[in-house]
């Protein structure tokens, strides 16, 4: 799919957010009685942020849209939409995004989530443009946030090592011609929806003494399908988003996979023939933020410098569904080119 030659779309200001407090390797053994060493040649990770009690989907959201309109320049009151992906809304309904809509006064705006699992900003990112691209909406907030500890059991030394909780939040408006997202790539193998799902807590198996004894509100996982759906479709549709631009890999000048674990993003690397040093990894200190990875790794990419105008991003992830996407991007410096 591709944009609309005659208005470019791209993001122009960014937020993340990371809970205060740190989870480590030796924190988690002692809870999945694993050894750190072991947990770390599985993953990849080092430490992991994690929400305090009093703090939902939604606040984490918050913190970081704040700081993504302040970088943009934009008052809340010139959104026009608010995208959230997550798979761990506050609530079933209404959506997490009408709080965050209220919380930050963006009163102006329609709202909704977006559940595509770790490949959800992806999607609200692609969604989003439409809206831009089409002239119906001049900014569109576009938010990626999770809080996952809540629904992985403690027990289990497969699905509690992996993941972490955070935020990443972008502006979406229009750019110079030639920058933004360029094309994306979106897809779906809906007969491996059971390969990583939560059973519990919506109208096939509402909440009960039994749902509540198996532990069926917690994440469930075949790690074995997950990698190899995980690195297949991640590297199929970058290479399809790809062609499609008339590049090749050689033009890209980072990849930025969603941070699933360390093996999964090697693998792809390895695949698509791309340098290790140009791949943007920040896993070691979030772990698997799932909707909030994509976003995460960037901002802090580009608040670091390695990120620099014109540069071409390669953007890949997958994630429950069993959803996957890529989205090939010119690099758009918006604290340069606030005038443009």
């Amino acid at each position: 799919m591709r944009l609309k030659e005659k208005i470019a779309v791209g993001i122009v200001g960014m937020g993340a957010y990371a809970p205060e407090k740190i989870v480590t390797n030796k924190d988690l053994g002692a809870m999945v009685n694993a050894d750190e060493e072991w947990i770390f040649s599985r993953t990849g990770m080092l430490t992991r942020h994690m929400a305090s009690p009093q703090q939902a989907t939604s606040d984490l959201a918050v913190i970081a849209a704040r700081q993504a309109l302040q970088e943009a320049n934009v008052s809340p009151n010139d959104i026009g939409l608010v995208i959230l992906a997550t798979s761990t809304p506050d609530m079933l309904f209404p959506a997490t995004a009408c709080l965050v809509q209220d919380q930050l006064g963006c009163n102006q705006a329609a709202a909704f989530d977006l559940s595509a699992g770790c490949s959800g900003f992806l999607y609200a990112m692609t969604v989003g443009a439409q809206f831009i691209a089409n002239q119906t909406y001049k900014y569109i907030l576009v938010i990626g946030a999770e809080v996952l500890f809540r629904v992985n059991d403690p027990t289990n030394r497969e699905t509690y090592i992996l993941f972490g909780d955070g935020a990443g939040a972008a502006v979406l408006g229009t750019v110079p011609s030639g920058y933004g997202i360029l094309n994306t790539q979106l897809g779906c193998y809906g007969d491996k929806a059971y390969i990583l799902y939560l059973p519990a807590g919506g109208v096939r198996l509402p909440a009960s003494e039994e749902t509540v004894q198996k532990k069926l509100h917690f994440a469930h996982m075949n790690g074995r399908e997950v990698f190899k759906c995980a690195v297949t479709s991640m590297c199929n549709c970058s290479e399809k988003v790809l062609a499609q631009a008339g590049l090749g890999i050689d033009n890209v000048d980072f990849l930025v996979p969603h941070q699933a674990n360390r093996r999964i993003i090697d693998a792809c690397a390895k695949r698509l023939g791309f340098p290790l040093e140009k791949v943007l990894i920040n896993l070691d200190r979030y772990g698997n933020t799932s909707a909030a990875t994509i976003p995460l790794v960037m901002e802090e990419a580009f608040r670091e410098g390695k990120i620099k105008n014109g540069h071409h991003l390669l953007l890949t992830a997958s994630g429950t569904g069993f959803t996957w996407g890529a989205m090939l991007m010119r690099w758009y410096d918006y604290k340069l080119n606030h005038d443009v």
